[in-house]
């Protein structure tokens, strides 16, 4: 029975190690943004593949944003207004020399709002602009204040938030991520972009010293091991004193 124990015992050690770290593994980053879509002719919404300074819509396009805290495009929350054209722009007539875009402002619910802040709810407008015009351009002519980045990254619509942009959260604390081209003002922002940001962190940002932004697990889960390890080296010793 000697060595069944010793056995029995390194394999909970075993199994308890790869359970923290799988735990450690399993917290997904999230970044906190506004994410631009496509209304799909008054059927639904598709996640944008130019960022909204690129996309010039033709008359009678619907643009939604969403500000939501998501992973990347895959999981990415939709704007909950339908994007119907007619409905939106009801109230505003056409104007000869210019377009009518709709859009659908949805900035989210409590749970994606950074700490102190209660997001409005969401609203539709009609913008009225020139037939050159691209989406930013629509957005700002009907959903001023604009907050943007110094890498021309959208980070407020309407003044919502006051503060952040593209923000990591998680334990490991938040961090500013790379700018989209989704999410760009920039004239020059590069059209294959999405909206969503970059999935790794900027590198300047990565190498904190307080270890909460690298890739590695935190502080807690490496705790966390280091008393499964002691536990487990207890119960083989007390298995071994038993022979």
């Amino acid at each position: 029975m000697r060595h069944p124990l010793g056995r029995a015992a390194l394999l909970i050690l075993v199994g308890a190690v790869l359970a923290v770290l799988g735990a450690g593994s399993a917290q997904a980053a999230g970044y906190r943004y506004w994410s631009f879509w496509e209304g799909d002719g008054g059927k639904g919404w598709t996640y944008a593949t130019q960022g909204p300074a690129v996309v010039r819509p033709d008359d009678g396009a619907v643009q939604g944003f969403r500000f939501s805290v998501s992973e990347d495009s895959q999981d990415s929350a939709q704007p909950r207004r339908a994007p119907d054209f007619g409905a939106v722009c009801a109230g505003t007539p056409a104007k000869d020399g210019l377009k009518r875009i709709a859009l659908v402002i949805d900035p989210g619910t409590a749970a994606d709002a950074p700490d102190g802040e209660k997001p409005p709810g969401p609203r539709t407008a009609c913008a009225r602009v020139a037939p050159e015009a691209s989406t930013a351009e629509a957005l700002a002519a009907v959903a001023k204040p604009l907050r943007y980045d110094s890498s021309a990254m959208l980070c407020a619509i309407s003044g919502y938030p006051r503060s952040g942009c593209g923000e990591q959260t998680g334990d490991g604390g938040s961090k500013e991520a790379t700018a989209p081209a989704g999410t760009s003002s920039a004239d020059d922002a590069a059209s294959d972009g999405s909206s969503s940001p970059s999935s790794s962190p900027s590198s300047s940002s990565s190498d904190d010293d307080d270890g909460g932004g690298g890739g590695g697990p935190s502080v807690g889960v490496l705790a966390g091991v280091g008393a499964v390890l002691a536990l487990g080296v207890a119960a083989v010793l007390q298995a071994r004193r038993r022979r």
